[in-house]
């Protein structure tokens, strides 16, 4: 059939014709991975990990545009565009020993947050009952929920701790009134059972936010935090042991949850909520590492990264593809090292 004498006649017909792994931006894979969909099981069946797309920014409350930050960890880098990433200190090229794909973006078309809430989870489940890692690449961290629960949907609701790393706590009860949004995705976690409250770890609180009577909530959840304040006093390593701890009792599985804004702004910029005074780029790629090397991580999110408030210098999107490149590395020397 010649395409020019049948034309699409809708944008909807336009996607049955031609799909298209890429919601918002150009139609890449995480650094030239394989790609693969997540309508046809068997292509990444086999899988170790797979790359999930969340391009949402419906539920930010400040500055909007992380619907873009997929796009943007998938694609920056000053290295060619191929997996093949020998890490330095690990000895240990992630790609050569996991086989890792990415089914491209979620549908989550913007304004409709439980559509796209109910996407992204049934995405994350499909590949965690695969037995694969999701990473997923964010959006906003109202993408937490989603992500959380379909990896519990396979380990069990409460068997799944959560290290959160985040200038903020994300436990609101509402964002303006609504139960979905960047603020609120850990309350509902709670709230639903998918993660404990007792096995809930934050890394990095700081600034104005929450108030007092949402910490009084927190409290009485078991959550442990662990402010700036903390961390500067302490050292990042000995926060890291004691939440390492926690994490590793009575659960399966650990998941990762990485808000750029966790980085002082200076050195992440591209975000939509920036706090000053946070970690800097090196302490929190080395605390992706060690999760991953010590951990059994089985999900990651990067979210919170919005390009267009990067600069031309594009530090922040930078930082957010070493995240997962940390964490990828880290898993395949811990794989490496159990199997001797």
């Amino acid at each position: 059939m010649n395409e020019h004498e049948n034309p699409p006649q809708s944008y909807d017909e336009a996607f049955e014709r031609y799909p298209t792994n890429a919601l918002f931006g150009p139609n890449i894979t995480f650094l030239g991975t394989a790609r693969a969909s997540l309508d046809d099981p068997a292509t990444y069946e086999h899988a170790d990990v797979v790359i999930v797309g969340a391009p949402f920014d419906g539920g930010t409350t400040y500055r909007s545009g992380a619907r873009f930050g997929p796009g943007a960890i998938r694609g920056t880098d000053y290295l060619p565009h191929l997996p093949y990433r020998p890490h330095l200190a690990l000895k240990t090229d992630p790609f050569s020993v996991l086989d890792v794909v990415d089914v491209g973006d979620v549908m989550m078309p913007p304004g409709y947050i439980e559509t796209s809430i109910k996407n992204l989870e049934e995405a994350v489940t499909k590949v965690a009952a695969a037995g694969a890692i999701p990473v997923v690449l964010g959006g906003d961290h109202t993408i937490a929920l989603p992500d959380v629960t379909g990896v519990a949907h396979r380990y069990g609701f409460g068997r799944v701790a959560v290290i959160h790393f985040d200038a903020h706590a994300d436990t609101g009860d509402t964002d303006f009134g609504a139960l979905y949004g960047h603020g609120t995705p850990m309350r509902r976690l709670i709230d639903s059972g998918a993660a404990r409250g007792d096995r809930f770890l934050q890394v990095g609180l700081r600034g104005y936010w929450p108030d007092p009577p949402v910490f009084d909530w927190m409290q009485q959840q078991g959550m442990r935090w662990f402010e700036m304040s903390e961390v500067v006093e302490r050292g990042l390593d000995a926060c890291l042991d004691e939440a390492f701890t926690i994490a590793r009792d009575e659960c399966d599985g650990v998941f990762l949850s990485v808000d750029v804004d966790v980085v002082d702004p200076g050195m992440a910029p591209g975000t939509g909520t920036p706090e000053p005074g946070g970690l800097t780029t090196r302490q929190l790629l080395d605390a992706v590492r060690r999760c991953a090397l010590e951990l059994n991580v089985v999900g990651l999110d990067v979210v919170e990264v919005a390009p267009q408030f990067d600069g031309p210098g594009e530090a922040t999107a930078f930082m957010a593809n070493r995240v997962v490149l940390e964490a990828l590395s880290g898993i395949a020397r811990r794989r490496l090292d159990a199997a001797g």
